[in-house]
């Protein structure tokens, strides 16, 4: 369910990486420490980039600072970015946000980018250039188009951070049951489900348990989720935002799409702020492939309990 680029994010190499990393810039005779970034924060930098062989250390910069909530542990965050892959005396531009929506980022990133991440305040504009070690190693990224010898400059515009524990805000309505699997819990923990013993609907069905007050999601906004999912065969969760301890997020109604066409219909129209159970069949889940990895099989109906934390629309949401 997540987007391919969030690989450019997500390490595959361990995090003691970071181990001994020494200083987070680069000396100022270093070609990383040339790397510029110029433009207002929440529109699309300009990046200047020398014409030569990138430098080895890690090179870090505040070009913007912010005033906001500081980015701590492994909170999911919404961001814009661009990141460049500088090989050799050549880079080209990998990957930017500024023409479409923020994205949300969580989780493990890699380790140089959640080096120079860390602590940063929401409304900051922050210039990083990884090299190898402190990106994909010497295995690089083949999905990504990164070797074991290129270097990747990012620039991110830090919007607004989410705690692993944030949870919808707005007014309980109801508990769900009868027919309907039932759904508990307190405020900021992982809500519990209890799935009836009864045959599931075979239709897609959208429940509100808790209605917010904000703005109904619409199409083409990264929206920003924590969630559970449970296989009504089986009554158990097969996957949870709580468990990896960050929210999650993705863009509705993008093509190609981001989620499951059960996600993409189920939570349009939702105000920011609610809770919502989705009971999907299988033509708006994994269709009839089911998905193994999982546990789902094609006839699988499932269930997941979904907090709506925000939407956001723009360079800058």
């Amino acid at each position: 369910m997540r987007r391919i680029a969030a690989a450019l994010f997500v390490s595959l190499i361990a995090t003691a990486a970071l181990a001994g990393c020494g200083s987070s810039s680069a000396s100022t005779s270093s070609p990383n420490a040339s790397v510029t970034a110029t433009g207002s924060y929440g529109k699309a930098p300009t990046e200047k980039i020398p014409a030569k062989k990138a430098g080895a250390n890690l090179y870090v910069k505040t070009e913007v600072q912010g005033g906001g909530t500081p980015l701590a542990g492994a909170d999911a965050f919404l961001g814009n970015y661009v990141v460049y892959i500088w090989s050799g005396a050549t880079h080209k531009l990998a990957l930017s946000t500024y023409t479409a929506t923020p994205q949300v980022l969580s989780g493990h990133l890699l380790p140089g980018l959640q080096t120079a991440l860390d602590g940063k305040k929401m409304g900051s504009r922050v210039l990083a250039v990884l090299p190898p070690k402190y990106g994909y190693g010497t295995a690089g990224n083949s999905q990504v188009g990164v070797t074991g010898t290129d270097t990747l400059v990012f620039v991110v515009d830090m919007i607004k951070t989410y705690a692993g524990t944030a949870s919808a805000s707005g007014t309980k309505v109801s508990d769900g049951g009868g027919s309907l699997p039932t759904v508990t819990a307190k405020a900021n923990t992982a809500p519990t489900v209890k799935i009836p013993t009864s045959t599931p609907p075979s239709k897609l069905v959208v429940k509100t348990l808790i209605k917010g007050s904000g703005a109904p999601v619409a199409k083409g906004q990264e929206v920003v989720t924590q969630y559970v999912g449970l296989n009504w065969r089986t009554r158990t969760v097969f996957d949870s935002s709580w468990t990896r301890g960050a929210p999650f997020g993705f863009q509705i109604g993008a093509t190609p799409a981001q989620i499951i066409s059960g996600w993409d219909t189920g939570l349009l129209g939702v105000p920011v702020g609610s809770r919502v159970m989705l009971v999907i069949p299988p033509k708006d889940g994994y269709g009839s492939s089911g998905q193994a990895t999982a546990g789902i099989k094609g006839t699988d109906t499932l269930v997941f309990v979904v907090d709506v934390l925000d939407a956001r629309t723009g360079a800058a949401g």
